[in-house]
């Protein structure tokens, strides 16, 4: 099993900056595929971010410029750096973990969730 752990949500105003982190049990850590999903009221929950094991990331195309993922593996933590935030960013940040086993099944992990409010 793997725990997802987060911290750093919180209000911000526009233009300002949050750096999200995870921390994630396992020994295998930099295997993992990690992502950052985000869900606003009344919205669909939606990737924001993904870093594979090898170090190639995506990012939707909102927050593009603005918004870095990285990891560290000596730590077994991703981080979502959000910087120029803006009202719309405003969400509920959940962090998710796609475990490959040697078997070739697959577990996906969620953290709990943090609050990023962007408001002036």
């Amino acid at each position: 099993q793997v725990q997802l752990v987060e911290s750093g949500g919180g209000l911000v105003q526009p233009g300002g900056s949050l750096r999200l982190s995870c921390a994630a049990s396992g020994s295998t850590f930099s295997s993992y595929v990690m992502s950052w999903y985000r869900q606003a009221p009344g919205k669909q929950r939606e990737l924001v971010a993904t870093i594979t094991g090898g170090g190639n990331t995506n990012y939707v195309d909102s927050v593009k410029g603005r918004f870095t993922i990285s990891r560290d593996n000596a730590k077994n933590t991703v981080y979502l750096q959000m910087n120029i935030l803006k009202p719309e960013d405003s969400a509920v940040y959940y962090c998710n973990a796609l475990v490959v086993r040697l078997s070739g099944g697959r577990s996906v992990y969620w953290g709990q969730g943090t609050q990023v409010t962007v408001s002036s």
